[in-house]
């Protein structure tokens, strides 16, 4: 596997700068996303290739409405015609204070609403935050800003309880005592975001946030969520859409990987609880029976042809999902990982 290399990014992201948040066809745009997770991989050279067959799916950024307040922020949440706003906000506040901290301040601020766009803000925001962490430039600032606009502009709270304690369980312990909303009760909804309102009539769903312990080291905890969400995906995705839903409870939970280092112990904790919460959201919205796998094929990997297959097969999850579950096997190697990335390149259909 190569050292990442950043070379093509800062050129990518002026390209791609008067872009807005959505596709054509209403779902998230991945193109910051995925540039920058091929730059990690070391594959600099296929960004501008991959960018120039993605552009057509690309919608431009819709114009300001008006400038949003400091001091009114929470009344603006959630409202995906204010991104341009939310973009604004954040460049004027990364002109006062160091990326770092505006960081830590929006991380506690938008936490609670961790699956906003099936989770695709904090996605955003951590690929923005590690290639920050490589080289900052203008270009990443600017990225930043609107990684976050992105997340402020799609925010989604699940249910929660007004008072969650500390749980006693690890997530292997705790991914068993997800409830699951019964198949005669699930509605097509068409997509990830949609999907997740049906989490506010099923009450069963609420204490699942409190059911696992936070008090221990933040990186085990995250070690263990990654790990036990990629067994979850081998569990449960079955066809595309089951994958693509799937794929974001590893792809996420990657992403708080890129943000833990950077903020306080109190913002990194909160973060995990809601990772936690979204990711069991996803279970009980479009699970089945079996919440992990327990049986993996032992198999010798070899990590380039998997990137070079990711690479050919094209799909912004694929590329993503290749990415994160190589990353997170590097700090705490699980044979989930590179199964789950062996799976989703065989479900997925080339674009």
């Amino acid at each position: 596997m190569r050292a990442p290399s950043y070379t093509s990014l800062d050129d990518t992201l002026e390209t791609i700068a008067g872009y807005g948040i959505a596709l054509t066809n209403g779902n998230s745009n991945h193109a910051p996303m995925v540039a920058e997770a091929l730059c990690a991989l070391g594959r600099p050279e296929a960004v501008t290739p991959w960018i120039a067959r993605y552009r057509e799916r690309m919608v431009l950024r819709p114009p300001a409405v008006a400038r949003i307040l400091p001091e009114e922020w929470r009344g603006v949440l959630g409202k995906r015609d204010r991104f341009t706003d939310w973009a604004a906000l954040f460049r004027e506040e990364l002109r006062e204070v160091p990326w770092p901290r505006l960081l830590d301040r929006w991380t506690s601020r938008l936490t609670p609403g961790f699956c906003a766009a099936a989770t695709h803000g904090v996605i955003r925001v951590g690929h923005a935050v590690r290639s920050l962490s490589a080289a900052e430039t203008m270009y990443r600032v600017r990225e930043l800003a609107d990684a976050l606009a992105s997340w402020a502009a799609t925010y989604q709270e699940l249910p929660t309880p007004l008072a969650v304690a500390n749980g006693t369980m690890s997530p292997r312990e705790a991914i068993a005592k997800v409830p699951v909303i019964p198949l005669a009760h699930r509605r097509n909804l068409g997509n990830i975001t949609a999907s997740l309102a049906m989490l506010d009539d099923f009450p069963e769903f609420e204490p699942v946030i409190g059911l696992i312990d936070i008090g221990v080291d933040t990186g085990l905890v995250l070690a263990e969520l990654t790990e036990v969400f990629a067994r979850v995906y081998l569990a449960n995705a079955h066809n595309i859409q089951t994958t693509i839903v799937f794929i974001h409870g590893v792809t996420s939970l990657a992403a708080l990987g890129s943000i833990i280092p950077l903020v306080s112990d109190a913002t990194a904790r909160l973060a995990l609880r809601y990772a936690w919460q979204s990711a069991c959201g996803l279970c009980a919205c479009c699970g089945g029976e079996s919440a992990v796998s327990s049986d993996i094929e032992l198999r010798d990997w070899d990590e380039d042809q998997l990137i070079d297959r990711a690479i050919i097969n094209g799909d912004e999850h694929v590329i993503k999902f290749t990415e994160a579950c190589l990353r997170r096997n590097m700090i705490s190697p699980s044979l989930a990982y590179f199964a789950a990335v062996d799976s989703a390149l065989a479900i997925m259909p080339r674009r």
